[in-house]
């Protein structure tokens, strides 16, 4: 006999909803060929066991399970075959989808769920949701991952129905705990508003407020009551605030003849035989649990493994947004080529020759000729902008799977959403797709780009002069390069005075990627050029000022974000706070020094391989006693004692002069190992031909120069 396990979170004995709905799975006469197991899931170990006995696992809700993810994740590991039950809307962490109709809800939607889940529905052998409404929900965060699908209706004691011609219409029931969610609220009003009538509650009584006096409340009754009391019974509120499945109330009110003050969100009364056809509603619903086992047949009975079919020939616009945006979806774009027999992603006329350089596996064309060839292609996508919304106007939209308040990166936030729309791409993002690097001819070089396209997301362009200018000391060998656009402001007249080793790059997207490619590190801001820097993989440093870094942050291997807003400025920018904020303080206290940290940081991360000096962090500030220095970085406070002369000179030396290290004195080595790992000095590459003459040989010469001061 084939052996069938249930997973479900919650006793059966409990009377409503997912829990009537298996214990009529279970009794049900063609169940009777089969061996049926139930796991309330309480142990993962015993879980874990039974899952690997049995033939068939039928998930249900797992939602209040302690180890609902690890759960998940071992039945995404096995081969053993299993239908996913949905009695809930699993793509947030609170079971519903209240954060579209609770603005105050900050953040609710769980993303490693969502992939999970998605995973789940991917790869069962049938999803069955509870109504049009509840499948057409997953389907707009799920797409085809959910392709494979029955919608299957209340499951109502049919037989038990004891609709009355004569019906009560002082009495309107309420089944259920009263609560905020079911739509208490809703009930409540109703009975201040209709104080000649009484309103029984077969609940406890969960809200918080003041209830009139003609609500009164009782024990909860049996399945059979209900429908009893259903059956006298002549109006019938159902206006949940979470939205229900299917809502079997509802089903059950409407087949006992009720008149319902219902709201959209109860999933049975968007099947077709609603309101008027209760004669198809009975036939379906009887059918239902037949035809659950006969589809469980089916299953068992066949081997075949389902085809992945590609898209076809696939057209992707990316119309809103900038230079950018359309990087972040680079990644999003490549899953999608991989399920199309070919792809097309229409971009600006100017940048076709730059990105048909770059994208081989992709079709690059011009978005002005793409319109006029639509009808040459099986699907078009519109990926609109992040996280904004805009775009969902265009006839090709396509809408974001996650909600609006998850904070993820746009990356990922493309990801997602193309998800769904074949069941073989997976949403997991791992490294950015590098356009490929040109090695420099002649003299090495760094860039910076000092504008952005909105020019309110620029650092003081004064700030950016002092800091090539710092530069310049810092790398004397290096050549600057500043990237130009047409609308960036003038940064030479900010410059103390001529600076040779500087070239501009004002040219087109060719030129600026060739510049961008051979470059060793690159500065900017919150603009597409930065972006452009990070699809090369030069170490990056990127200056934000109103702008999160956490959504449009660099993608680049090595690259530190300066965020300056982050606990200068608590105002919640948006486009018009921007356009009429006059301090700018989250750009203009972003000072040169802090700049310069951040690039020490980078450096030493990408160029760790490479013959290095020292430097003292800018922004730590040092007060050098007779016998210590006191080290104070931002909160942090260091105080080094010198155990001798010689200790002193030392971290004098260090900390006061740009040399390399190779001190043979342990306790100097030990001094210095703190003082990195508390990034008080960074080794960064000279990027040098020659090298500076050492710590030692700098220490050496000091001693001996104080030797003979002291002599004379």
């Amino acid at each position: 006999m084939t052996n069938i396990l249930f997973l479900h979170d919650t006793s059966l004995s409990t009377p409503r909803g997912a829990e009537l709905t298996i214990n009529q799975l279970i009794s049900h006469p063609s169940s009777n060929k089969f061996q049926l197991t139930l796991d309330n899931l309480k142990n993962i170990s015993v879980t874990k066991k039974s899952i690997h006995w049995a033939q068939l696992v039928v998930v249900c809700s797992t939602s209040r399970c302690r180890y609902e993810i690890e759960l998940i994740e071992f039945l995404l590991s096995i081969k053993q075959p299993y239908v996913k039950i949905e009695f809930d809307y699993n793509f947030c962490v609170r079971r519903n989808i209240i954060c579209t109709v609770d603005r105050k809800i900050s953040s609710c939607c769980d993303t490693k769920k969502f992939h999970l889940y998605r995973k789940l529905f991917a790869k069962a052998k049938l999803n069955i949701f509870q109504s049009p409404k509840h499948y057409q929900s997953h389907y707009e965060f799920y797409g085809e991952a959910i392709s494979n699908y029955s919608i299957k209706p209340p499951t109502v004691s049919v037989e038990d129905l004891q609709p009355s011609k004569f019906k009560d219409e002082d009495s309107i029931p309420f089944f259920g705990d009263l609560n905020f969610l079911k739509g208490g609220k809703a009930y409540v009003a109703y009975a201040k508003a209709h104080p000649d009538k009484t309103f029984p509650v077969y609940g406890k009584n969960q809200l918080r407020e003041p209830l009139p006096e003609n609500i009164s409340f009782h024990e909860p009754v049996s399945n059979k009551e209900v429908l009893g009391i259903l059956g006298q019974t002549k109006t019938f509120i159902c206006q949940p605030v979470w939205p229900e499945p299917s809502g079997r109330l509802a089903a059950e009110a409407f087949l006992s003849g009720c008149n319902i003050l219902g709201n959209d969100r109860i999933g049975t009364f968007s099947f077709d035989f609603y309101p008027d056809n209760k004669p198809k509603a009975i036939e379906e619903m009887k059918a239902a649990l037949h035809d659950f086992w006969l589809e469980v047949e089916a299953i068992l009975n066949t081997n075949k493994q389902p085809q992945e079919i590609s898209l076809g020939q696939v057209l992707v616009y990316k119309s809103y947004g900038g230079l950018g945006d359309i990087f972040f979806a680079i990644p999003a774009i490549n899953k999608l080529a991989a399920v199309s027999s070919s792809l097309s992603f229409a971009v600006a006329p100017r940048l076709v020759s730059f990105f048909s350089k770059h994208l081989k596996n992709i079709n690059i064309i011009n978005e002005e000729v793409a319109r006029l060839k639509e009808d040459n292609f099986d699907h078009i996508f519109e990926l609109g902008n992040y996280p904004a919304f805009r775009g969902y106007d265009l006839p090709h939209a396509l809408k974001y799977p996650t909600h609006k308040k998850v904070k993820q990166h746009a990356i990922q936030h493309y990801i997602d959403t193309v998800s769904k729309l074949h069941i073989s791409i997976d949403n997991s993002y791992k490294k950015y797709p590098f356009f490929k690097q040109q090695k420099t001819k002649g003299r090495k070089y760094f860039t910076v780009h000092h504008g952005a396209g909105f020019l309110l997301k620029i650092w003081p362009t004064e700030k950016y002069a002092q800091l090539i200018e710092t530069l310049a000391k810092l790398f004397p060998y290096l050549d600057c390069k500043i990237i130009m656009g047409p609308n960036d402001p003038a940064i030479e007249p900010y410059f103390s005075k001529p600076m040779s080793h500087i070239s501009y790059i004002t040219g087109d997207m060719n030129e600026v990627g060739e510049a961008l490619s051979g470059a060793l590190f690159h500065i900017g801001n919150d603009a597409g050029i930065t972006h452009v820097a990070g699809a090369y993989n030069i170490p990056t440093v990127g200056i934000y000022g109103p702008t999160g870094p956490g959504s449009w942050g660099s993608f680049a291997q090595y690259n530190e974000l300066i965020w300056g807003k982050k606990g200068v400025c608590n105002v919640r920018c948006n486009y018009d706070v921007i356009l009429n904020c006059e301090h700018k303080i989250c750009l203009n206290s972003v000072t040169v020094n802090r700049v310069l940290e951040a690039l020490y940081k980078v450096l030493q991360k990408a160029y760790s391989n490479e013959k290095s000096i020292l430097k003292t962090n800018p922004q730590a500030i040092l007060d050098f006693g007779k016998n210590d220095c006191l080290i104070k970085l931002y909160d942090n406070e260091f105080l080094l004692e010198y155990h001798n002369k010689n200790m002193k000179l030392q971290v004098e030396t260090l900390l006061k002069k740009e040399c390399l290290m190779d001190s043979k004195d342990d306790n100097m080595k030990l001094v210095l190992d703190v003082l990195i790992q508390q990034q008080v000095v960074f080794y960064i590459p000279n990027f040098q031909k020659h090298n500076n003459a050492t710590c030692q040989e700098i220490e050496t010469k000091t001693l001996k120069n104080s030797i003979n001061t002291q002599r004379n």
